[in-house]
């Protein structure tokens, strides 16, 4: 006890001690200066972004803005204290300064950058001892001692320090990689002034890139040598080609795809096989279409390539489809022909009007002359598929049943006629 006393009395002492208290002060103050100085200079860290998306670029560095106070502090006070005669000797006030500002630093980033509350807390119980052992000086000695820990497998050196590096870092290195691909992806599909499926190419390829460099960056932390890689990367190319032709053709095709432009987000597709839906997700190894009835049709990229599909709503939204009814055959044609038209024209998805060139207005004709009536059909365009939310033909079904009933129209229904030919000679007339 009197030996920490004496301790404290002696700094209380030294004018070090108050020479690193200003040191310190003086930090603090011109790193608050000049970050206020750059936050009027810079938009992007005096004003929050107009979309409050949390994945948004411009925010992400709007939120880090608040740790350049502590970053210029860190830096202003460890050259300050490197350049003061005197200081470098036993800086340890000044040590403990940096320590406490680089901790909250650390502390903040993770709040801003890590949504995940699990995975917040595991960075911070990491993250936190490990700054401090190294602030204190504690860490090489403590990674020396687990170094020692360790065991021998065959050509293989695995020791305690390599498990947690690997089990740290590697976990880190993850976790950069899926905020960078989320981060970067956004931000590519935001530039307007590309198309979409130039976006969608540039986001695929960025992906790819940062799962690269990710991978290099964990096989680099796991000690493994990247050129002693080469021919076993050249053995893999080959079983690549062999063994997954499939997943490396989807994968082209599905780069093919975007660059052709034969496929879009929204587009309608029906299949060779009759499947059909809305796409809804291009993927690298195959293409998400979302049905009428909620379900997700995964198609293989390389079906789009090798076989025929239709794509309804590609160049243009409007269709053109077609309703059959028949009447009966005493039946004014001429006098239907205009309430049926005039009918249609008054559904609200049906296009109609002056506006519209009169190809794409609604039209009524003779399809044939049935056993039982005449068969008619109307043609109507609409700007969406005739089905899920869109259902236009059954509307209009009912509507022309109804327009007929109101105008005196019959719809003929099949009908037989038994003639009685003679009678046999006992009386007995044949049916």
């Amino acid at each position: 006890m009197n030996d920490v006393l004496n301790r404290v009395s002696e700094a209380l002492t030294n004018e070090q001690t108050y020479l690193q208290l200003g040191l310190i002060a003086a930090s603090i103050f011109v790193a608050m200066f000049f970050s206020n100085l750059l936050r009027r200079r810079l938009t992007v860290l005096r004003e929050a972004p107009k979309e409050a998306s949390e994945a948004t670029l411009g925010l992400v560095i709007y939120q880090l803005g608040s740790l350049l106070t502590p970053a210029l502090t860190i830096l202003i006070l460890k050259l300050s204290s490197e350049l003061t005669p005197g200081i470098d000797e036993n800086p340890w006030l000044a040590v403990t300064a940096i320590t406490l500002v680089l901790l909250y630093s650390y502390a903040r980033a993770i709040s801003i950058l890590v949504s995940n509350p699990l995975a917040a807390k595991a960075l911070l119980a990491v993250g936190i001892p490990l700054l401090a052992l190294q602030s204190a000086g504690v860490l090489p000695y403590l990674t020396s001692v687990l170094e020692s820990i360790s065991f021998q497998i065959g050509n293989i050196h695995i020791s305690l320090l390599g498990i947690l590096r690997v089990t740290i870092f590697g976990s880190l290195v993850f976790w950069i990689g899926r905020i960078s691909i989320n981060t970067g992806q956004q931000t590519i599909r935001k530039q307007e002034r590309l198309d979409f499926r130039t976006r969608e190419v540039a986001a695929k390829l960025f992906e790819i890139a940062v799962f690269v460099i990710a991978a290099l960056l964990l096989l680099q932390i796991m000690g493994i040598n990247l050129t002693a890689l080469a021919v076993f990367g050249g053995a893999l190319g080959v079983g690549l080609g062999f063994g997954l032709q499939s997943i490396a053709s989807n994968f082209i095709s599905g780069l093919i795809i975007l660059l052709d432009r034969s496929l879009s987000i929204g587009d309608f597709i029906e299949l060779e096989d009759g499947r059909s839906g809305y796409v809804t997700a291009l993927n690298m190894r195959s293409t998400t279409l979302e049905t009428f009835e909620g379900k997700d049709i995964m198609v293989p990229n390389e079906i789009f390539i090798t076989s025929t599909f239709v794509n309804w709503t590609h160049k243009n939204e409007k269709q053109r489809y077609r309703v059959d009814f028949s009447v009966a055959y005493n039946t004014d044609i001429r006098k239907l022909v205009e309430v049926i038209k005039e009918t249609v024209a008054t559904h609200p998805q049906v296009l109609s009007g002056e506006q519209y060139p009169i190809e794409e207005r609604p039209d009524c004709e003779i399809d044939s002359f049935g056993d039982s009536g005449v068969n008619m059909f109307v043609e109507f365009w609409m700007e969406a598929i005739d089905d899920g939310k869109n259902r236009v033909g059954g509307d209009l079904l009912l509507m022309i049943y109804e327009a007929m009933q109101e105008h005196g129209f019959t719809i003929p229904f099949p009908q037989r006629e038994v003639r009685i030919l003679g009678e046999d000679k006992k009386g007995m007339r044949p049916v």
